[in-house]
């Protein structure tokens, strides 16, 4: 499903709800970033997805890392809580969303780098490389707050 991303935007139609989802800012032993390059907006991403019935944040964040790339993580903390009212998702099938994202920090435990259908490429990013990359500003801003040392606080906003 096509999706697009408006932020700040005053033609953005006005969204119809609001779906917690879960992004992971994953590294790796070299302090690399783990990035998916989506399918359905065409920009690079943390890994992540929405909250299913009857999982934690942490269990959602484990299921779409794996899911997406091929990787299995621990959750060791929290990056931030992203519920900005001006980044608007639009989705092809008519569901507006309103942004409202918990990003968690994870290392990576295992596996082998392997894209599904929601991306066209999936790989380890060093931070001086992620500018080169076209992404959302709303996931610039999470990865920004993941470079951060982990004893920072988490951003809330």
């Amino acid at each position: 499903m096509a999706r697009r991303d408006f932020y700040d935007d005053p033609a953005a139609p006005p969204p119809n709800s609001i779906v917690p989802a879960v992004t992971a800012f994953v590294t790796d032993d070299q302090h690399r970033l783990l990035l998916v390059h989506r399918t359905d907006n065409d920009r690079w991403a943390l890994p992540g997805g929405a909250v299913e019935l009857g999982e934690s944040v942490t269990q959602t964040a484990v299921r779409e890392v794996r899911e997406e790339t091929g990787i299995d993580i621990e959750v060791t903390g929290l990056v931030g809580v992203y519920s900005d009212p001006r980044h608007i998702i639009a989705y092809d099938d008519g569901e507006v969303r309103q942004q409202f994202a918990i990003c968690v920090r994870a290392k990576m435990l295992g596996g082998t780098l392997a894209g599904d259908s929601e991306s066209t490429e999936v790989r380890w990013v060093r931070p001086t490389e992620v500018d080169q990359l076209d992404l959302h500003p709303t996931q610039r801003i999470r990865i920004d707050h993941g470079l951060r040392l982990p004893e920072a606080d988490p951003y809330v906003g």
